[in-house]
């Protein structure tokens, strides 16, 4: 969902503004909106996460999540099972659904998400022989 005309997200640090206000620049209504966490302890970080995207900037790296089990998850997975990750990092559960970081795929054309079993993009792909 886009946002409203009077609402700017920088994408310098991520903060939220509303340009109706005097001064706006000075005053961000959240300074965390968008912003990409690698590590990720709080609902407040998974959501900025979330909304900065699912490519890392700047290089448009494709990101994936990393579950405390260590499985990997993709954007879409996380999005569709957004109730369920909130959940289990509200309450710090075990259940396969607790997402504790978010990194770069650069290299891992096998890398696929543990939900979809879609496979998550690599930034550099396979060499052709």
């Amino acid at each position: 969902m886009p946002l409203p005309a009077h609402m700017f997200c920088s994408s310098t640090d991520g903060a939220l503004f509303d340009v109706r206000e005097d001064g706006w620049s000075a005053k961000p209504l959240r300074a965390f909106y968008a912003r990409t966490c690698s590590r990720i302890d709080t609902v407040t970080q998974l959501k900025a996460t979330l909304r900065a995207g699912a490519y890392a900037w700047p290089g448009g790296y494709p990101l994936y999540f990393i579950c405390d089990d260590g499985a990997a998850l993709s954007f879409d997975s996380v999005k569709d099972n957004l109730a369920q990750v909130i959940c289990a990092i509200r309450h710090g559960l075990r259940d396969g659904w607790r997402v504790v970081a978010c990194e770069i795929n650069y290299e891992d054309n096998e890398l696929t998400c543990a939900h979809s079993g879609e496979p998550i993009q690599a930034a550099y792909g396979a060499e052709e022989e």
